[in-house]
């Protein structure tokens, strides 16, 4: 992945944004990234999505990768979606005419669900992997006055122990215990999802590991049913982890999106 960065000034200071551009761009792409990572995670997704004419723009949500805010803090998501719509209006500026879909990752994914439930308008369609929409096994911290000292896991998020060690060692990775204000922001999040609005007409492609330890694929499928609105599409893979764009059939995953973008955008 080649692009450039730019710096937009968000709810806690510097958010840093990675543009790639290919050439004779026909649609626009804007990625978030799961909690505790960062964007260049997904450079094999956004060298795909490019090569298939997107203009892509990938930040670094407040708090993660090289944006500036305390590490890995998710205490007000709907703030973090307001910085996500900073970086949807610069795209929208930067390329007037093209259809512009937004691509969300498990807490990124619980972000783009957020958005489009604010700024649908702003969208052409909608792609989510492995959305963090609650987790029974993690339902019981919130009433904890300290959570224990669990990091997550890196051998939870693919199949591919190489995608672990490559998480383990990459020091843009929020590598602690989970916070107390993240977990109860982003279960607070989940109830303002399932309270709605539904996503009506918004073309929508849901994929996600049916084995995802961390994003409860259960839970994601009462609530996506829920909310999904009238054109969604659902994909899930038997046996895969929680990164589906990482995981073992990632090709199959990945293809599957750009066959969702080609038919919508």
């Amino acid at each position: 992945m080649t692009g450039t960065d730019f710096e937009l000034t968000g709810s806690q200071g510097t958010i840093v944004v990675r543009k790639v551009t290919p050439m004779g761009a026909n649609r626009v792409v804007v990625l978030a990234h799961g909690f505790g990572e960062h964007s260049g995670r997904y450079a094999h997704v956004i060298d795909r999505l490019v090569a298939d004419g997107a203009v892509v723009y990938a930040p670094d949500h407040r708090g993660h990768g090289r944006s500036e805010g305390p590490r890995a803090v998710v205490d007000d998501v709907d703030a973090m979606v307001d910085d996500l719509d900073l970086v949807v209006q610069s795209a929208k500026d930067e390329n007037s005419g093209l259809p512009l879909v937004l691509i969300g990752h498990s807490m990124g994914g619980l972000m783009s669900i957020r958005y489009a439930q604010r700024y649908g308008s702003e969208l052409t369609a909608l792609v989510v992997s492995g959305p963090f929409l609650g987790n029974p096994m993690m339902a019981p911290l919130l009433d904890m006055e300290v959570l224990p000292d669990i990091p997550i896991d890196p051998a939870a998020l693919s199949r591919d122990p190489a995608v672990g060690e490559a998480y383990a060692a990459d020091p843009l990775v929020y590598h602690g215990p989970l916070i107390k204000e993240s977990l109860v922001g982003m279960f607070g999040a989940v109830e303002k999802v399932a309270a709605g609005p539904n996503l009506g007409a918004l073309p929508v492609l849901w994929v996600h590991g049916e084995a995802d330890q961390l994003a409860s694929y259960d839970s994601a499928k009462v609530l996506i049913e829920k909310i999904g609105g009238n054109n969604l599409t659902s994909e899930s893979y038997a046996g895969a982890a929680h990164e589906v764009f990482n995981e073992t059939n990632s090709g199959e995953v990945i293809d599957a999106v750009a066959s969702f973008l080609s038919d919508v955008a």
